[in-house]
This record gives structure tokens, sequence and C-alpha cells, in this order.
């Protein structure tokens, strides 16, 4: 079930917004301004933000700034629902990150086509259960890793560690970007603790880890896994 954040804080709107989505079978949280928006988004863990402009305190413009700053947040789409209706808010809305901006007032009808297209346009492709590349194999429901028909064995975070990036091909994540989406957010754990991970799982995987074939390091920023898998 979807999840989507309201930050509004006109109650009569976000009301509104939030008795049509539930009745479209969404899950709703809700709060009235910035502050309280970005303290609560994390433990919602929401799979689309929609956000007002003009609220009191922080102004939506710098909540989505900050969201978009955030590593937890800044892959999760936001919607601009606003009254503001000048180009330039829109266009700068949408270059800050925004993925749509729906000017008020609004129809409910709009409104629902809107979520259900961010969310199919934002959404991540069908995990594979099988990855194969150049003698590599992972199996993600087994949890069995194989090169060159050899079983190799990882510890928990280092299969979690090279799956996210298997499954995410061609594509650089910082060190926080791989601490987010494999730890759980309320462990403290030092990003460098990644590079101790990603050098045991070179040496377990790789041909030569000084050399590595699957697992690169972009120099200044993280790690990425460099090869498209085989179909």
């Amino acid at each position: 079930m979807p999840r989507v954040f309201v930050v509004e804080d006109e109650e009569d709107i976000s009301g509104l917004i939030r008795y049509n989505l539930e009745k479209d079978g969404y899950q709703v949280g809700v709060a009235s301004s910035g502050e309280e928006g970005i303290s609560k988004l994390r433990p919602f863990k929401p799979d689309l933000i929609m956000l007002d402009l003009m609220l009191p305190g922080m102004q939506g413009l710098d909540v989505l700034r900050h969201l978009k700053g955030d590593a937890a947040t800044k892959n999760v789409p936001v919607i601009i629902v606003s009254a503001k209706t000048s180009e330039t808010d829109r266009v700068l809305g949408l270059e800050i990150g925004a993925d749509d901006y729906i000017m008020k007032p609004f129809s409910v009808k709009e409104l629902a086509s809107r979520v259900k297209a961010v969310l199919r346009r934002t959404a991540p492709a069908p995990r594979r259960q099988t990855l194969r590349y150049n003698g590599l194999q992972i199996d993600f429901d087994s949890v069995v890793v194989t090169v060159d028909g050899r079983a190799v064995h990882l510890s928990p975070f280092e299969f979690k560690i090279l799956a996210f990036l298997a499954q995410n091909p061609k594509r650089a994540y910082s060190r926080d970007d791989i601490l987010n989406n494999v730890w759980r957010e309320d462990a403290f754990v030092m990003p460098r603790t990644v590079d101790v991970h990603i050098r045991r799982l070179r040496t377990l995987i790789e041909k030569d880890p000084a050399r590595p074939e699957y697992i690169k390091t972009v120099r200044g920023f993280g790690y990425i896994f460099n090869f498209s898998p085989e179909p």
C-alpha cells in the first residue's frame, strides 16, 4: 500500500486530500508545518510527499531543498500543491526537484490521477530473482552468491551491500546512500564502515581485489556496480 505524506497548513485541504487518498487505498500522514513534516517523514517512510509552498515558519521551497539534500528523502518524489500560480514559482519548484506541481483550487480526480502518475513513473524496476555477470551469480531469494561456480559465504551486511549495488547497476552511490539503504535508521554506523565491508567483499568475489571488476570506487564519492548484468 503506497504511503503518502501531506505537508499542508490548511486543515480543510489536508483533510480533503487525506480522505480521498485513504479512500483510494493509500496510507496517509499529515503535518501542518515544514518543521513538523521534516521531523515526521523519516519514521513514516513515504513513497510520495505532497507539499504546500506557503507554510507557517519554514517555507515550502526551503522544505523541498532540505528533502532533496537529505540522503534519506532525496529520492522520494514530491508533488507541490500550491495557490501560487506564477510560472516562476512552478519552474523554481521543479528545478529544485519537485516531480509535479498542482495549483489550488484543484479537482480531486486530477489530484488522484497525478498521484498515480508520479508513483508509476518513479516506481523502482521489478527486483531480479537472480543476477549473473561474468562469472558472478547472485540469487536474491536464497541469498546465495557464487563466483565461477564456487559458493562464497558473505555476512548479512556484505550480502545486503552487494545486492543493493547489483540491483542498481551503473549508478554511483555515496557511503551515506548505502548506509541508509542497508542499515536500520536507528543503528549508529560510521560511513567508513561501508569501506570495511566493501574491502571484505572484494576479497571474496573479485578475481583481483586490487583491480576490482564488479564493485568499483567512484573517487571522492562512493561505489558503483559498473556493469550491466546478463539477462
